[in-house]
């Protein structure tokens, strides 16, 4: 019988480190990251705020390409070994300051300290109202025009016990549906982090409508300038048993919205 146990990133922050090691693992490597990337743009010489920064993979890439980077986490243990993974690094060090940090209570940082603020896949666990914090804390810390990029779970399409994937074959023809429920609500979705045969991890993310996106985003005061549907790279659709279908229909998106003032 499998044995699962809900947990915080906290408590399971020695196993997502592990999985996601120096550069992320496959699923941020083929399928989340390089949208994220692309809509982020030329980043050298800004200054870069990682919300939500995890073990630090993607600050650290950050800082590869010439940004000013900062990463937050609210979990301490991530933040230990984020700093733990660039201390161990072979040659200059990239200078990536950490701090322990409720995403949406960024008192630590005057206003107008950053060009751009990034959130990869760390705003779909946090609940409504710690979300809505953080859009307004990241308006505030953002530079006039500054912009806040953040990749999340695809509101139309994602959802564990919400939304299945239809697989129907005639004779030879293969077809791929998204059958999806409750989409204008919100609710929690339970994730399973399978950390051995027969046991698994759990944390809780939050589905809410696209709409609310958009209305939480200028209730912060920024507005909406670019979305992305993520596609799979290659390696992504060769590794994964959903990596074809996933090329149809995205199960993420990333969403660039930009400070009105």
């Amino acid at each position: 019988m499998a044995q699962q146990q809900t947990l915080g990133w906290e408590e399971i922050a020695d196993y997502f480190d592990g999985r996601q090691g120096d550069e992320g693992d496959l699923w941020h490597r083929g399928l989340i990251n390089p949208a994220l990337l692309r809509v982020l743009g030329e980043v050298s010489g800004q200054r870069v705020l990682d919300l939500a920064c995890g073990n630090g993979a993607l600050a650290r890439q950050l800082a590869r390409k010439e940004a000013k980077v900062t990463g937050v986490d609210l979990a301490p243990t991530l933040v230990e070994r984020a700093q733990r993974r660039e201390s161990r690094l072979v040659g200059t060090p990239l200078g990536i300051a950490y701090h322990v940090s409720d995403a949406a209570n960024l008192g630590q940082f005057a206003a107008g300290s950053f060009d751009v603020v990034v959130c990869n896949m760390g705003v779909l666990d946090m609940t409504d109202d710690t979300a809505q914090g953080a859009f307004k804390e990241t308006a505030r810390v953002l530079s006039a025009k500054g912009r806040f990029v953040f990749c999340t779970q695809h509101p139309c399409f994602e959802g564990n016990d919400t939304a299945a994937w239809v697989v129907e074959k005639m004779g030879r023809t293969t077809t791929v549906w998204r059958k999806v429920a409750r989409y204008r609500e919100h609710y929690e979705i339970v994730n399973n982090w399978r950390v051995a045969p027969g046991q698994f991890l759990q944390t809780i993310s939050y589905h809410r409508p696209l709409s609310w996106f958009v209305g939480s985003l200028r209730e912060a005061g920024l507005a909406v300038t670019a979305f992305e549907e993520n596609e799979p790279a290659e390696e992504f659709i060769q590794q994964d048993n959903e990596g074809a279908w996933i090329k149809e229909i995205p199960l993420h998106c990333v969403i660039e919205a930009r400070k009105l003032a």
